[in-house]
């Protein structure tokens, strides 16, 4: 019976299916798909045309859908009813008439339209405004500086444990709704233990905090709170948050056969660095800085050189001799700079003004113009190293520490439409016009690094300090304050809770820019501590838990579900830092965080749960549900040699083969796994499965192999 309705659970969760969520904002079409319209089909398709060849327009999203003379010009979904597509392959009418593209931008809109061809131009945003207007434009929520705001009174003066609490009970009191019960003192245990250090608690931790939380509970879970934080695992869990926002990655996309030449075989040091910085709480504004201009701000702390990982471990091009092939790279700098730090994606005014936010394609040139001044450096780990000739460049990357320099000082021309060949002015290195007084003030020292970071990192910037508070809130509750993390523009959300967001912000900085502060202050609150629990009301009043009208059940990321297997198994390496592993090596115990991401072709474990694509910035993780994960539980070599570690740990921690010894471990089972006792009809339900026909050794690796797949090891409420 236990046996068939296991398969019936598991043949249900094979036929569903849950597709990839959308990307958060239109970076593909305005990377792709806008500046090749914009630059070959405009001229005789858009309301600027002296004729409109055809009757077509292409520069808006409705006239684009509609068509022309010869009907509409795609079909979102089907590239193959796409006359758009079909005449850039020069497949009947040819187009652009003066010569074909290349098959690269016909895959490129083929790509597009098979992921329903989003077009921004179908949002009622009011475009970009014009050089009159930025005074207007700096009147927008996230450009304006934000305050400190008293804590709102509120009808249930006993809810609150912290100040944040008060912004959020105002906001559900104002739509009559209550928060959920607080977590019982399990559920929160394994919570935070989760969200602190991304590891499961042992039985004996759980027994120890049970204790302290019967005697007082306040104080239970704050000493437990500073443990987590001062743990050396807390570097481990939140570095991966990083490296997702950074593009983190040892590789290249388009490797040659066996050229290691662009590879990257001591990114792990950067990693480390990462982990490091964050254990011992790194003032976040100095975080950032080190990893723009360590060389120019510390030149006297060698240590931190590693930190201009963040620029120098980013995609290389081969024939980077190339103008059009280094403008690729410029570009991916000043987007990682941009998105991952300030929230801004400033690499949409690489061909044109920024059709929604104050960014003006001079802006763009001028920060990409900071990189092209800036050159990737192989430096040499040590003396002994072999260099190139004529260089001071390791020979071989495996000897080089993979970071950046000052190079030859280069303003760059605006190239008009993304073309490098149709130049415009030349615009001096600077940073965003809409946060000058006047005109922005022109970067003179060397590449204009140091000058960035103190720009970006400094307590003035109205969104920097914004764009990491609402990460880190992001990560704990599972939905931002702003819910699009990467872009705080006009095509972003604005924010749930503004008043919140500008308090906890203020105070962060105050609080000397220290992340384990803002931790502490999330994780201490009454809202985090709520249970999961819901009801009709809420529901249907706050269906997407907008108001944080309960705790968000939320799936572990494959790292945390990773590890926690290992903690059950009582196999998990404890060692901090080093170089990568294959997470998919049934005998590798170390931690997931320390897995090699090739951006040429990223490991089946972690690209079948949801690692995101290392080409790319990743806001946030993207979540999926797919027969290939669960057949990958139910038969993979893997999963067999966990559940073989976690058999052995259960024989090994409880002996004797009599039932009551069976009882018990059963129950260590679910402790280890699930942070709670098993129920007496779950031990029931294990017994009749242990004690039916067939071997009781192979009874038992199946049973310890059920545990392991089960929905409850992969969720925390």
């Amino acid at each position: 019976m236990f046996v068939s309705r296991l398969l019936q659970i598991v043949l249900f969760s094979l036929c569903i299916v849950t597709p990839l969520r959308a990307a958060e904002s239109s970076d593909f079409f305005e990377k792709k798909i806008r500046p090749i319209l914009a630059e070959h089909c405009y001229a005789c398709h858009s309301a600027d045309a002296k004729k409109i060849k055809g009757g077509l327009r292409l520069d808006t999203r409705d006239a684009l859908r509609k068509g022309g003379d010869s009907g509409p010009a795609l079909v979102p979904g089907v590239p193959e009813k796409s006359l758009l597509l079909k005449v850039l392959r020069y497949e009947g009418p040819k187009m652009p008439p003066k010569g074909r593209l290349p098959t690269s931008v016909a895959d490129d809109f083929e790509t597009w339209i098979k992921q329903g061809a989003t077009d921004p131009r179908e949002t009622a945003v009011v475009a970009n405004p014009n050089k009159t207007d930025l005074d207007q434009a700096k009147k927008f929520w996230s450009f304006l500086p934000f305050k400190a705001h008293p804590a709102p009174s509120v009808r249930d003066a006993q809810w609150p444990l912290r100040k944040t609490d008060s912004f959020i009970l105002q906001k559900l009191e104002q739509a009559k709704l209550s928060p959920a019960a607080k977590a019982d003192p399990r559920t929160l245990f394994r919570r935070l233990s989760y969200d602190l250090i991304g590891l499961p608690p042992t039985p004996e931790e759980t027994d120890a905090f049970l204790g302290d939380y019967e005697a007082n509970a306040a104080k239970a879970v704050e000493k437990l709170v500073e443990r987590l934080l001062a743990s050396p695992h807390y570097g481990e869990r939140w570095a991966r948050l990083w490296l997702d926002i950074v593009r983190f990655a040892e590789d290249q996309a388009h490797i040659v056969g066996a050229d290691a030449s662009l590879t990257y075989p001591n990114a792990y040091l950067y990693r480390d660095w990462v982990i490091a910085s964050l254990n011992q709480d790194m003032p976040y504004d100095r975080f950032v800085r080190l990893q723009l201009a360590a060389d120019l701000l510390e030149p006297a702390k060698p240590e931190n050189l590693v930190a201009l990982g963040f620029l120098g471990l980013g995609p290389k091009y081969y024939n980077r001799n190339r103008l059009d092939v280094m403008t690729d790279e410029w570009e991916d700098r000043v987007d990682v700079t941009g998105r991952a730090l300030m929230g801004l994606t400033l690499a949409c005014a690489r061909c044109h003004d920024h059709k929604f936010d104050p960014i003006p394609t001079t802006d763009y040139h001028a920060l990409a113009g900071v990189f092209a001044s800036t050159a990737m450096w192989n430096k040499p780990l040590n003396e002994k190293v072999e260099k190139r000739d004529k260089s001071d460049e390791a020979k071989a990357p495996k000897e080089a520490l993979h970071i950046v320099k000052d190079s030859t000082v280069t303003d760059l021309n605006v190239f008009i439409r993304g073309n490098v060949e149709n130049k415009g002015p030349i615009v001096p290195r600077h940073f965003l016009t809409v946060f000058a007084k006047g005109e922005p003030v022109p970067f003179t020292k060397g590449s204009g690094r140091a000058e960035l970071a103190e720009a970006i990192a400094n307590a003035q910037n109205p969104l920097t300090a914004r764009v990491i508070v609402n990460r880190i809130w992001t990560t704990h509750f599972g939905r931002g304050l702003v819910p699009t993390p990467s872009n705080f523009g006009k095509l972003g959300e604005p924010p749930s809770h503004p008043e919140l967001l500008d308090d906890l912000t203020v105070r962060f900085i105050e609080n000397g820019w220290s992340l384990k502060w803002l931790h502490r202050e999330i994780v201490l609150s009454a809202a985090y501590q709520q249970s999961s629990e819901t009801t009709p009301q809420k529901r249907t009043s706050d269906a997407d838990n907008r108001l944080l009208s309960r705790m968000p059940r939320q799936r572990l990321s494959v790292e945390a579900w990773r590890d926690g297997m290992l903690v059950a198994s009582g196999v998990l390496d404890h060692t901090i830092g080093g170089k990568s592993i294959d997470p998919l090596e049934p005998k590798q115990a170390r931690r997931t965080i320390y897995s090699a991401v090739s951006r040429l072709e990223l490991n089946r474990l972690l690209s079948l749960f949801d690692f995101p694509d290392p080409n790319l910035h990743a806001p946030r993780r993207n979540e999926t549900t797919t027969p290939l994960q669960k057949l990958f539980v139910l038969n993979s070599p893997y999963m067999i040699a966990q559940a073989e570690a976690l058999n052995d740990r259960l024989q090994r921690d409880v002996t004797g083969t009599d039932a009551q010894a069976e009882r018990r471990r059963i129950d260590l089972a679910y402790q280890v796994l699930y942070t709670r006792p098993a129920a007496d009809r779950e031990i029931e339900i294990g017994l009749r499965f242990l004690n039916q026909r067939g071997d009781r050794t192979s009874n038992w690796k199946t049973y310890a192999h059920t545990l392991l797949a089960a929905n409850e090891m992969m969720f925390v409420d």
